[in-house]
């Protein structure tokens, strides 16, 4: 009886994670992840899984971000009958994100056919629905961290924390055959050590293969001091001359890093005098969950949340979960933060703040996390000029900022670290990664480690 692994998404991108695990007859996919970027890319969603979704066992979770898990509803929808196993935070934050992206899906496809109905041509379908998206929650098995659990009866799966985001989880799976027992490391996406809000990423000493992301396998972040002292200093530049500030930000996990760096350095960074907007419906939930789950930050982030909590330190800080409360934002053209998503710029209430913002030169854009190839926000970070919204070409006059040293990925030397306390050099196997920042990481573990790497390709089969 064989023990199997098939790459089947995040193969050679960032975006789309979903693992096919074979141990015999039983069948475990690793996340169901949603692909984002161009309009060409994100219509891969739509195309057959390339496997039954009936003949699955069961799915493993490592964390709730869209690109993770945000095709468990088609999964659901498909004939999945089986649980996913993930941690109990990671769960609670599903409901939150799945809810929202199928009321986009379903936004979108009503848009669409507006026009299509005048057009006189046929309807479209939304990836998914509400409902749809509601029926993955009844599937939901919650663990708590350092818990191992047999979930099939050759299959054990422990979860340690990853540090990415609340409930992010390092995927530890025993698995046993007729013939022979191997253990399977999955990261997940790695935190960096450090960071504030939650714990550094829990270190593993033994696996028979290793599956790794590589988002930044091909760079090292600044480090944190150095982030703090820029955005410290880009503040009181931007306060000076007025305008406002853009922060395109994760709705799960930068956007609660960005809250409570602002919350901690509310004096030093001249805060008071800004009007600060948590514009997202989905980050405002989040940051609630967020707030429940304090017990699994850090020991100085946890003393903080539970003695003060964000707002009472933020008094300058407001909610806008409607639309109307959104679009008086855009009356104000100075003396602004606006936290919106979505992180990448490809949806949500960032682009109608950038149709009222980007063409004024005195408007500033702070990018605080990875940008995926064909998204608005890589555009952004790559130079453009001009930008489309809903049709309207937009002139980019607004100062772009990319604070790097604030990404919740690990670089390539935290990567490295991370693997480097495996006993024995285990193989291991770089996805979630763009081509450039995996063959960079591979050479660097190659020569620095003498790993055993092995970049896969989309539906390759690696035996265990």
């Amino acid at each position: 009886m064989s023990i199997e692994l098939q790459i089947l998404g995040a193969a050679n991108e960032v975006t789309g994670s979903c693992h096919l695990l074979k141990v015999g007859e039983y069948r475990i996919l690793l996340d169901c992840g949603l692909i984002q970027g161009s309009r060409q890319e994100e219509a891969r969603n739509s195309a057959p899984f390339p496997f039954d979704p009936k003949t699955l066992d069961a799915v493993i979770l490592s964390h709730a971000h869209i690109d993770h898990s945000g095709r468990l509803p088609l999964l659901v929808k498909q004939g999945f009958r089986g649980d996913i196993y993930t941690h109990k935070a990671t769960a609670d934050l599903c409901r939150i994100m799945l809810r929202d992206a199928a009321y986009l899906n379903e936004k979108d496809a009503r848009l669409e056919n507006r026009k299509r109905e005048r057009k006189g041509l046929k309807r479209v379908e939304p990836l998914y629905t509400v409902q749809e998206a509601e029926a993955v929650f009844a599937h939901f098995q919650p663990l708590d961290y350092a818990e191992r659990v047999e979930i099939l009866p050759r299959v054990a799966v422990r979860l340690s924390d990853a540090g990415h985001i609340l409930g992010s989880a390092i995927v530890e799976l025993w698995l046993h055959s007729d013939k022979q027992d191997r253990k399977l490391v999955f990261s997940g996406d790695l935190g960096r050590s450090g960071m504030p809000v939650l714990e550094d990423p829990a270190m593993i000493k033994h696996a028979d293969m290793v599956l790794m992301e590589s988002t930044y396998g091909d760079r090292l972040h600044r480090r944190w001091e150095d982030t703090l002292a820029e955005m410290a200093s880009l503040l009181q530049a931007v306060t000076a001359k007025q305008g406002n500030i853009l922060i395109p930000a994760f709705s799960v996990g930068r956007t609660q890093e960005i809250l409570y760096l602002f919350a901690k350095y509310y004096d030093e960074w001249g805060l008071s005098r800004w009007h600060i907007f948590l514009d997202s419906p989905m980050a405002i939930e989040a940051t609630e969950v967020y707030a429940r789950n304090c017990e699994l930050f850090d020991d100085e982030s946890s003393q903080l949340w539970r003695e003060h909590r964000i707002t009472p330190m933020l008094p300058n800080l407001r909610f806008t979960p409607t639309p109307e409360e959104s679009m008086r934002i855009n009356q104000i053209h100075s003396g602004a933060i606006i936290i919106a998503g979505s992180g990448m710029c490809n949806g949500g209430r960032i682009r109608h703040h950038l149709k009222h913002n980007a063409w004024r030169r005195d408007c500033h854009i702070l990018i605080s996390g990875f940008q995926a190839r064909g998204t608005l926000g890589r555009a952004l970070v790559d130079g453009a000029k001009h930008i489309r919204l809903w049709g309207e070409t937009i002139r980019v006059a607004a100062q772009v900022h990319t604070i790097g040293g604030l990404s919740a990925h690990a670089d390539q030397a935290g990567l490295s670290h991370w693997y480097a306390q495996f006993e024995h050099r285990p193989p291991v196997v770089l996805v979630h990664g763009e081509p450039t920042a995996k063959a960079a990481l591979a050479a660097h573990l190659r020569h620095s480690l003498s790993a055993p790497v092995h970049l896969p390709t989309y539906g390759e089969t690696l035996c265990l």
